[in-house]
């Protein structure tokens, strides 16, 4: 078993000064740790992998294709391989869960 608390995700990922820290890495998926604060812009890109976030804190927006949807704390986005999308309009410091399958790299 692994097993880890955000508190302490948080505060490595913050020693690293990154926006991102992978803290699971398994053969079929990958699971990271996404910051952004309040106001900042998301500069992501698309990935080649299919990827779901949880938002454990926060609130902002998110565009996935053609489509947008406020999110807050509990909610999951599924968003899909290749397809571009971006959190914006960040009103809340914003720390989401991110799983990617296959993993990430």
């Amino acid at each position: 078993m692994k097993a880890f608390r955000l508190e302490e995700l948080e505060a490595e990922r913050a020693a690293n000064e990154g926006a991102y820290l992978q803290f699971l890495r398994e053969r079929h998926m990958s699971v990271g740790l996404y910051a952004l604060d309040r106001g900042q812009l998301d500069p992501q890109q698309p990935h080649r992998q299919d990827e779901v976030y949880f938002v454990a804190s926060g609130r902002a927006l998110i565009t996935v294709g053609d489509e947008t949807t406020q999110v807050a704390r509990g909610s999951v986005v599924y968003v899909p391989a290749g397809v571009p999308h971006r959190f914006h309009h960040i009103s809340e410091d914003l720390r989401v869960l991110v799983v990617f399958a296959p993993p990430e790299g």
